[in-house]
């Protein structure tokens, strides 16, 4: 997946998840967002799928994505 994240922009990302990381809470799963880069936050769903949004307050990037990551799209503001 070729997609680049803009400074100020909001993405939502679906999230698929393995056996063992469908353990996480949805707060871990925020705060590797957060480290990523990402502020206002927000993850939902539970087991192995999961909704991440969340505001890129980063320089631009066009990020190599983990392959749990199957989506990524720009919300409008």
């Amino acid at each position: 997946m070729i997609f680049t994240l803009q400074r100020g922009k909001r993405y939502k990302t679906t999230i698929t998840l393995g056996f063992v990381e469908r353990l996480a809470t949805n707060e871990t799963i925020a705060d590797k967002f957060r480290a990523a880069g990402f502020t206002d936050v927000e993850v939902r769903g539970d087991g192995g799928t999961r909704y991440a949004t969340g505001v890129w307050n980063s320089d631009d990037l066009r990020p190599t994505f983990p392959p749990q990551i199957s989506e990524v799209t720009e919300v409008a503001a």
